[in-house]
């Protein structure tokens, strides 16, 4: 690999490395501002494929995460005959820094360090520093509690909801876990740039989840604007900015809170760009290229506009499909299944995006038109199953 000495300054068509289990908003977003993704993901989907100068897919990284074994060969393949100007991560570290570690012997991190990243999603420090900064947040415990009905398990360094389950649930066991105790309201993220020391708020945003066996917390969607009050919004505000200042959180940055009435309750911090991308997307880049300005200690000059409303979810297949077809996709779609591809149940099958002038029609036309691609699916489906059954005859 590269050494650090080799690593270029940002400029106008700059390379860049970019790895996350799913890579496909992080390109986009980097194309969009002016830069040639160089991507390793979990998914090699066909609209990342579109976004990227070069993509490498990692094999059983759904499996396995990210590993010294897989990654690093991928990036070397990824930076043959190029510079790369650094390394932009999205999901798949928090748990794993040790090879963060390792990626940023060899390339400018535009995101934060690893040492930073272990502070926050520590679960016993983020509770500590919450108590110093008298911000609420829930009850945590490293070992069950005896009345476990009303907590949680999660895995520290967990991203999605897909790690989180009632406390006791089979297969909530293992030296990352730990319990936090359940909190009232509904599910809002704060997104915002970060410079070391100030931040700089993008929006706010509701989430909801997406259900499955096993999986009762599973990322379903976002939605922008939260249409919170003013008032509860300035106090959201406030938190992003405390807790910057004390973690020294660099790039694009979120803050789950679970908010009811005027209250609210800080979750956890995402320290790194995540799912809202969607949400926030901006055709002229901006978004991005403050992401990586911003990891140089340079925040934007101007707050981020973002107009009207918008809305992202994911398409959860509803059984089993033995070899994905030939399928037209719409152009509101993203993270496309490949053809031939084999998807089980509650599979994802593609993103949904939306927008329009208000959030509630942004979700109503999510909710038409994930039925509708589902729908178009099974139809295909049995359209298919027919013309076998008759080729058959």
């Amino acid at each position: 690999m590269p050494s650090v000495s080799r690593v270029r300054s940002p400029e106008a068509g700059a390379a860049i490395l970019i790895a996350a289990s799913s890579g496909r908003a992080l390109a986009g977003a980097a194309r969009r501002a002016g830069f040639r993704p160089l991507v390793a993901d979990f998914f090699d989907d066909l609209d990342t494929r579109g976004f990227c100068a070069a993509n490498h897919f990692i094999e059983e990284g759904l499996a396995r995460g990210f590993t010294e074994e897989n990654l690093i060969p991928a990036l070397e393949a990824l930076v043959k005959g190029e510079a790369p100007c650094g390394f932009v991560y999205g999901a798949g570290f928090e748990d794993r820094l040790e090879l963060l570690e390792v990626v940023a012997q060899h390339f400018t991190l535009f995101g934060n360090f690893p040492d930073v990243v272990r502070n926050v999603k520590d679960p016993a420090r983020l509770a500590e520093l919450c108590g110093a900064l008298n911000i609420p947040h829930p009850k945590i415990s490293m070992e069950m509690p005896s009345d476990h009905h009303q907590w949680l398990v999660k895995s520290a360094g967990g991203a999605g909801g897909s790690h989180v389950a009632p406390a006791g649930a089979i297969g909530a066991a293992g030296e990352k876990i730990y319990f936090q105790r359940l909190a009232a309201g509904a599910p809002v993220s704060i997104l915002f740039v970060a410079d070391g020391t100030k931040a700089r708020v993008v929006g706010l945003s509701r989430q909801w989840a997406a259900p499955a066996p096993g999986e009762p917390f599973r990322f379903g969607g976002s939605l922008r604007p939260a249409g919170l009050s003013r008032e509860l919004q300035g106090r959201l505000r406030r938190v992003a900015k405390e807790i910057t200042a004390a973690c020294g959180l660099r790039g694009l940055n979120s803050i789950d809170f679970l908010v009811e009435g005027g209250d609210y309750t800080m979750i956890e911090i995402n320290p790194r760009p995540g799912a809202t991308l969607d949400i926030f997307d901006d055709r002229g880049g901006a978004l991005f290229r403050a992401h990586v300005e911003s990891c140089r200690g340079r925040l934007p000059l101007l707050p981020l506009a973002f107009g009207g409303a918008a809305a992202a979810g994911i398409a959860y297949t509803r059984r089993e499909i033995s070899s994905m077809p030939e399928f037209d996709w719409p152009d509101w779609t993203a993270d496309r299944q490949k053809a031939q591809s084999h998807l089980q149940a509650q599979d994802p099958l593609c993103t949904i995006k939306v927008r329009a002038t208000k959030p509630s029609r942004a979700r109503a036309l999510l909710i038409e038109r994930t039925n509708w691609i589902l729908g178009r699916l099974e139809q295909d489906q049995n359209e298919n199953a027919h013309m076998g059954k008759e080729t058959a005859h």
